[in-house]
């Protein structure tokens, strides 16, 4: 069928280039270890941070809520898609992030989407991190509202940009936790204090947050001590939390308000009660088994000595998020494909989700590895690095 050329040409580009990746798919469940093209590899890619995919109190949690609910809702929250555990889950959820409400949405992504979209009007400003998600990249896009970008972390850039924005009826600041690509973590306390200053209203997402840091795995906020001064907190269900999902926790107003104007939320059918029901569960998990993220804490701390030992330059990150630098895309995804012929499953990242020239090899422990699984993707991640010549 003619018509699509234009996009044939790009993609034929792409794959001159070196950078055109096809779908790898998992034979297997999310673990640890996976199976791919019928090879048993070390993972490393997944944000499966406390191996919650397969988890047996979740596992029979979702299996209960089948076999008693069926297997969909039929329907939008706001017309018969709501079930009473949905309701249940969210202020289970929002007294687990000491917030008075939490709402639940389709995605973490639909979730950015639907509250920028909502709360900004021409009147006011958006003021957002330069390395923010492309969820709320895409939030931003969809609202009428001004907005200005400060340089990543860069506290001068964010008061600078506060400072220039006054006349705007309201100002939102809005920051990632922890930044996907770098693993770093935002300076909330700061930008807490500015937007303070300023009278600016704070959002955070959290999505490789929740989980990871705080007491129990809160997130960001709760890790800095600053429960009740961040104004929206959003996160995924889809990560550490092992299911699907986003949610907003925040304030009953704002929740009430993005019922009625949050078009994701009332625009797409509601969670599955398995996934609902799998979601609640998890915070059990949270609450009883710490453990598990005790875990991931030492998996991380020993996976990235053993990196840097080895060599390989790993940017600026504080958390389980642990890119391996390459720069040349090509390379990059050379160095990928050469770790999984040494039974590693590490996939690259390049342009345009990371800039240009700043390529990497992204790698995300969890708390299922164990210390030999770790011991071989490092002893992997050498005989790879050493035969592409990115060590020496």
């Amino acid at each position: 069928m003619k018509g699509f050329e234009y996009l044939q040409n790009q993609l034929d580009d792409m794959k001159e280039e070196g950078t055109f990746r096809h779908l790898i798919p998992l034979e297997s469940a999310q673990g640890a270890r996976v199976t791919i093209k019928g090879k048993n590899v070390i993972q490393l890619s997944s944000n499966n941070y406390l191996g919650l995919t397969s988890h047996p109190r979740m596992k029979k949690a979702a299996e209960e809520a089948i076999a008693d609910y069926g297997v969909g809702t039929g329907s939008v929250r706001t017309i018969a898609g709501t079930l009473k555990m949905h309701e249940d889950y969210e202020e289970r959820l929002a007294e687990f992030k000491h917030t008075e409400a939490a709402l639940v949405f389709q995605s973490g992504f639909t979730t950015n989407q639907g509250v920028l979209s909502s709360i900004l009007t021409d009147q006011d400003v958006v003021i957002s991190d330069e390395l923010n998600h492309a969820s709320i990249i895409d939030g931003i896009r969809l609202t009428k509202a001004g907005r200005r970008i400060y340089k990543h972390v860069d506290m001068a850039s964010l008061e600078e940009a506060l400072k220039e924005t006054q006349n705007y009826r309201k100002r939102l600041v809005v920051t990632d936790g922890v930044f996907s690509m770098d693993g770093n973590i935002a300076p909330l306390p700061e930008i807490v204090e500015l937007a303070e200053k300023y009278d600016a209203l704070i959002m955070v997402d959290d999505a490789h947050a929740s989980g990871v840091l705080g007491e129990n795995g809160r997130g960001t906020v709760n890790h800095f001590g600053l429960d009740g001064r961040v104004h929206i907190q959003v996160g995924t269900l889809s990560k550490a939390i092992g299911v699907l999902g986003g949610y907003v926790a925040s304030t009953q107003s704002l929740k009430d308000y993005l019922i009625h104007k949050g078009r994701p939320f009332l625009f797409s059918t509601s969670h599955p009660p398995a996934v609902t029901a799998a979601c609640n569960a998890s915070l059990d998990v949270l609450l009883e088994e710490p453990e598990l993220i005790d875990k991931l804490w030492e998996n991380t701390k020993f996976f990235k000595k053993g990196l840097q030992d080895l060599g390989f330059d790993i940017g600026i990150s504080e958390t389980p998020i642990t890119p391996v630098m390459i720069g040349d895309d090509a390379l990059t995804h050379k160095f990928s494909d050469q770790l999984f012929k040494e039974g590693v499953f590490a996939q690259g990242i390049a342009f345009p989700t990371v800039q240009k020239g700043k390529a990497r090899v992204r790698t995300i422990v969890t708390a299922e590895h164990s210390k030999q699984d770790l011991q071989e993707a490092l002893e992997a991640f050498e005989r790879a690095g050493k035969q592409l010549n990115i060590l020496k």
